[in-house]
């Protein structure tokens, strides 16, 4: 990894997981990060076999995993009011806001947040 870091949503993770090789590609040139909701939306899918659970927690020990502080909890606050996303969502891009990290989705609805920081991936 070169240094420049990145936070990765959710739904990326599992595409990267899933064998996207462009996101793999993509992967490569950063140091990745994800939220700690991302974290906790990775583990607790209720359908999920015993070797996928290995394999995220395996890719987890391989990012920086990035907790609530008091800048992301007032980020929050203020991307849920401007931009109506769900809680989990806006603590995600008050992460990358208050981290001043691009941040990588694949989810439109972050399309709602005025930061040049949000990169939409299109399939």
């Amino acid at each position: 990894m070169n240094g420049s870091k990145l936070l990765v949503d959710t739904n990326i993770v599992l595409y990267f997981l899933q064998g996207d090789d462009e996101i793999a590609r993509f992967f490569s040139d950063y140091d990745l990060a994800v939220s700690f909701i991302t974290e906790l939306e990775l583990l607790s899918f209720g359908q999920i076999s015993t070797e996928d659970d290995q394999l995220i927690r395996t890719f987890l020990q391989y990012v920086r995993i990035i907790d609530i502080t008091p800048e992301i909890k007032t980020q929050t606050i203020e991307i849920r009011k401007e931009s109506k996303l769900k809680l989990p969502d806006a603590i995600i891009a008050a992460t990358a806001t208050s981290q001043d990290l691009p941040f990588l989705t694949a989810d439109t609805g972050f399309s709602k947040v005025k930061d040049p920081r949000i990169i939409l991936y299109e399939l």
